[in-house]
């Protein structure tokens, strides 16, 4: 097939559909910006049906090498097509369409030293992918979103993973379901709140845990600080009152961290 040159092509339009979160969920399809992100689906076994590419915006040399590794339907764009589909300021020239393969708490099992993030209603896309690649850093057993405001196949939740998406345990579900599950696997639930008594560093965070963080603005839920087995906060020191939810979620996973090392 020659080169798609035109932003009507069928196919183009395709991709410009899957931005949409309706789209997504209609189709079972969703997209995978950057070699780097492709690359780690591919690690992961995550299924990829198309893959779109633009030489002249490669910036290494093992992209074709990466194409030729996935067997998925290749489509050439010109530079000025594929700048019209890319949702970056700096495409690096590799999109592709992949299907969305669900997880659910019974795909989990949880070892003897469970560390989950529990992600309550995250509304900013890129919070959820900043979560997600902090908690593969840490070396997090998964993260489970529940009760989502943002869908994890939102584009940007993929770039702020740097496809982290695709390497770590994730699931979705809801809190009712996940509060049954935690019970059922001995996992306590940690939950940080200004009002605790406790400093984040002086509480046993080596036993299994699930570490639960809200929305951006009201932190967790009523119901989730209800529920909670251990609460600790985070010391601010200045005019701040709270951290960005990101930021707070990776101090909490490298205190867990630093514990288990002793």
């Amino acid at each position: 097939m020659g080169e798609i040159t035109s932003v009507q092509n069928p196919k183009i339009k395709q991709i410009a559909r899957l931005r949409e979160r309706r789209e997504r969920d209609k189709t079972g399809r969703f997209l995978i910006e950057g070699y780097r992100e492709i690359l780690r689906a591919e690690q992961g076994g995550q299924p990829i049906e198309k893959i779109f590419y633009c030489p002249a915006l490669y910036l290494g040399s093992n992209e074709e090498a990466l194409i030729k590794k996935l067997h998925a339907e290749s489509f050439s764009c010109s530079k000025e097509v594929f700048k019209k589909i890319s949702y970056r300021d700096r495409p690096d020239g590799l999109i592709a369409v992949a299907k969305q393969v669900p997880k659910t708490l019974d795909d989990l099992t949880p070892p003897k030293n469970a560390l989950y993030i529990i992600a309550e209603a995250i509304e900013k896309p890129g919070n959820l992918g900043t979560i997600l690649r902090s908690a593969d850093a840490a070396g997090a057993t998964g993260v489970i979103v529940c009760d989502r405001c943002t869908d994890i196949y939102n584009p940007n939740v993929i770039r702020a993973s740097v496809g982290t998406l695709f390497t770590l345990p994730v699931v979705e579900t809801t809190s009712d379901a996940l509060f049954t599950w935690l019970k059922t696997h001995g996992i306590a639930i940690v939950a940080a709140t200004p009002s605790a008594e406790k400093e984040f560093t002086e509480v046993d965070l080596t036993l299994p845990v699930a570490i639960a963080v809200g929305t951006e603005q009201l932190g967790l839920s009523d119901r989730w600080m209800r529920r909670a087995d251990v609460k600790l906060k985070i010391p601010m020191l200045g005019i701040c009152d709270s951290l960005n939810v990101a930021t707070a979620t990776t101090l909490l996973l490298y205190e867990a961290v630093r514990q288990r090392k002793k």
